[in-house]
């Protein structure tokens, strides 16, 4: 996600985010001026793992990656480069578009005169600059998710403190405590307590399955860029 994206969809979720406190029950109110930021949050949270899914399906491309595989190398087996090729814009994936580059530049290169060893390496080349393309498109905004986990906890144990502040503050007046003020403390500090660790709770959860599937497909990259090398190579 660019910075001009993310600056208008931040400043969307701070005034979400306010006129929610402002709407929200007396009990949720009571979390103070703090649960904006807890919620702007929450939100970012939930818009970078749209974000995500939507970049992760993409990088899918059409149709069944296995199936996908199995019929490039069958065509890389039998010779027929120009349906390899045609077979990794049809399918649009990443993989695809490491795998088509990979092919495009062996078969540019095979009639050209230059000798087996140096056309094996600058197909292999070719395959790692594709994949240095792809990877940080997948990657994208992963740190984020990660630093929101981060900041939703302190956050949480920021209110925790601020809560336990006003209700240590009520409890020291002279005389009998100030019922009210004490409540609202106590109530200030879980319910930023509580928000702060669910956001942080989905924002790891996310971060981990992300970086589980970017690893995969980061693995399956070089199994099959390996594969294909090889086929050609005993051509």
């Amino acid at each position: 996600m660019k910075s001009y994206v993310l600056i208008p969809i931040t400043i969307a979720s701070l005034v979400v985010s306010y006129f929610i406190w402002q709407n929200a029950p007396d009990y949720l109110r009571q979390g103070g001026p703090l649960l904006v930021l807890g919620l702007t949050f929450f939100f970012l949270t939930l818009t970078f793992a749209l974000e995500r899914f939507i970049v992760l399906w993409r990088a899918g491309g059409r149709g069944n990656v296995n199936n996908f595989i199995k019929q490039i190398k069958q065509s890389v087996h039998a010779g027929s480069l120009d349906d390899a090729v045609a077979a990794c814009k049809k399918q649009g994936g990443s993989l695809a578009n490491v795998i088509g580059a990979g092919l495009e530049c062996y078969s540019g290169l095979a009639g050209s005169g230059v000798s087996r060893r140096e056309l094996m390496d600058e197909t292999r080349r070719s395959l790692q600059e594709a994949n240095a393309l792809e990877s940080p498109n997948l990657e994208q905004n992963l740190n984020a998710l990660s630093t929101i986990a981060s900041i939703a906890t302190m956050l949480g144990l920021l209110g925790t403190t601020i809560g336990m502040i006003r209700s240590f503050h009520a409890m020291s007046r002279a005389g009998a405590p100030d019922a009210t003020q004490l409540a609202l403390g106590i109530s200030e500090a879980l319910v930023n307590t509580a928000l702060g660790l669910t956001t942080a709770i989905i924002a790891t959860v996310l971060y981990n399955y992300f970086t589980t599937q970017v690893d995969n497909f980061n693995n399956r990259v070089e199994e099959t860029s390996y594969e294909v090398l090889q086929l050609l190579d005993s051509k």
